[in-house]
């Protein structure tokens, strides 16, 4: 019981020390703009300069995972009972919020966003470089 505990613990160290180093609000969780379908721009690691669609957000450990971005490879063991065929997999790796930024899906271009509150009470999201409204593609 003792080694259950010790390692829940552990755990729940290394995510809050995760969230820390984001340097926002002492590990404090951050709202994302980023949805799963929008188009990003990766603005710094070894895959910079690579667009991608986000597959997935992990809001608690502040990262995304973009489609064909930060390519991994999962050494897995055969298993029989699970019908697994054993070998090298590739997979998606999660990447952090902050070195990815929004593509506009106006003008194409990587962008920062602004919040504006139309007239009707609707907060919406506004492209930096172009000052169009940004659109969700849906679909």
């Amino acid at each position: 019981m003792g080694l259950v505990a010790n390692r829940r613990a552990a755990i729940a160290r290394h995510h809050r020390v995760e969230v820390e180093h984001e340097g926002w609000a002492d590990g404090a969780m951050r709202p994302l703009d980023i949805r799963s379908g929008d188009t990003v721009e990766v603005i710094s690691g070894k895959d910079k300069g690579k667009r991608g669609i986000v597959e997935r957000v992990q809001v608690e450990r502040q990262r995304i995972v973009i489609r064909g971005v930060n390519l991994m490879k999962r050494h897995t063991k055969a298993n029989t009972q699970g019908n697994v065929q054993g070998g090298i997999v590739d997979f998606n790796g999660p990447i952090a919020y902050s070195n990815v930024q929004l593509v506009c899906s106006r003008c194409e271009k990587k962008t920062r966003i602004a919040h504006q509150v139309t007239e009707e009470g609707v907060r919406v999201m506004i492209c930096r470089k172009c000052g169009e409204r940004y659109e969700r593609v849906t679909g």
